[in-house]
């Protein structure tokens, strides 16, 4: 086991408050410890022990490894013309996703592994060392089966997504489609995966036939991921306390009512800066949320069709400016937020016994992730073995 220090730490972002100050846990003039899988210690530049290999920071600033909890990596096509029509007035109502279904169907699975690897890629290279990633591009049982065994080649937070739309060949019987989401596709989808998820929102599934779909999928076995209350106040949030949903995402339109529900639970409220800029909606109400209690965390939602971002340091800059996220909430969402929103303890901070996921800015302070925006300010991204 080979054990590594970073010196020369100038800002040191840990997310443990018992190692350094506030919700952050920052420290100056900081070292950090690693060997291939953990964090073994943290404190004092002056005071670290010596190691295996010493790595210098350069007096740069250095995060946890971001967590992406919400993406849809795996598909085929784009829908630039989509994205065009939105900016000159067209609103989203969520059926061009049927289009994206047509391009995946028709792909290789050496296709789609391939533009999958390469988002991913682009997604690494930006900080991002620990990603969810979604079916729901096939809405066949053997579809949603290849594309789950696709995501597992890239990822242990695997979402079934059967039930994302009601695809064409079901318009005139989304009681047969339902049907076969939470029957046979939840039989052969369930074993290649840790979560379920429904669109439950105009345009794709009430919430009588998501509450149909995740108990079987709960039933199964599976933890539970809600898409809610997007294109408006449609019942996702209280849906997905309801059944204790590790996380719904999206949250653009919230009663109170909403966010007293989900302070009271253990459901995370995931936002998705690049969807509310890509659809031209209204920001989610990060500020509302975080003032009364609620945890919120941040993700890319990479997507074809209303988010084809991957970019964390992207979505931390809508956050802030537009969000009006102060960096460190933005920060701490992207990272333990995210974890939060997984369900894990192990990623998103570095405390001790944390994964040895670790980012090295080319920048002096976190801030500049924010700052600069669309600059390419990741140095070196470290993961765990």
């Amino acid at each position: 086991m080979t054990t590594r220090v970073i010196k020369n730490i100038r800002e040191l972002t840990t997310n443990d408050p018992s190692l350094g100050v506030g919700v952050t846990g920052r420290l100056h003039d900081a070292a950090l410890v690693l060997d291939d899988e953990r964090v073994l210690w943290v404190g004092p530049n002056a005071a670290a022990p010596a190691a295996d290999q010493m790595i210098d920071a350069q007096d740069s600033a250095v995060i946890p490894g971001f967590v992406d909890s919400h993406t849809h990596l795996v598909f085929a096509g784009e829908r630039c013309e989509e994205f065009e029509a939105r900016m000159n007035g067209t609103p989203y109502h969520g059926g061009g996703i049927s289009s994206t279904v047509a391009a995946t169907r028709a792909a290789s699975s050496d296709e789609l592994r391939g533009a999958t690897e390469k988002r991913l890629g682009e997604l690494r290279a930006g900080g991002v060392t620990t990603v969810e990633i979604k079916s729901g591009y096939a809405l066949t049982l053997d579809g949603e089966s290849r594309l789950l065994d696709l995501a597992n080649e890239f990822s242990d937070e695997v979402t079934f997504l059967g039930a994302h739309v009601v695809p064409p060949e079901y318009l005139n019987d989304r009681e047969a489609y339902v049907d076969l989401v939470r029957g046979p596709m939840l039989d052969v989808c369930a074993p290649k995966s840790k979560w379920a998820d429904v669109f439950c929102d105009r345009g794709a599934f009430d919430v009588d036939e998501s509450r149909a779909i995740l108990s079987a999928a709960k039933s199964a076995g599976l933890q539970l991921r809600v898409h809610g209350n997007q294109l408006g106040a449609t019942g996702g949030v209280a849906l997905a306390v309801e059944l204790d949903a590790a996380s719904v995402d999206h949250c653009t339109y919230l009663s109170d009512d909403d966010i007293e529900r989900l302070c009271a639970s253990k459901t995370v409220a995931t936002l998705l800066p690049g969807a509310d800029f890509s659809i031209r909606a209204h920001y989610s109400s990060a500020r509302r949320l975080r003032d009364r209690g609620a945890v919120v965390a941040l993700a890319t939602d990479c997507n074809p069709g209303t988010s084809y971002v991957t970019s964390m340091g992207f979505v931390l800059a809508i956050a802030v400016r537009d969000m009006r996220m102060d960096f460190d909430d933005a920060l701490w969402s992207a990272t333990r937020g995210g974890a939060a929103a997984l369900r894990r303890d192990d990623v998103g901070h570095l405390g001790i016994g944390a994964r040895a996921d670790v980012v090295i800015l080319d920048a002096p302070r976190a801030a500049h992730l924010a700052y600069r925006p669309g600059a390419s300010i990741v140095r070196r991204v470290i993961g765990a073995a």
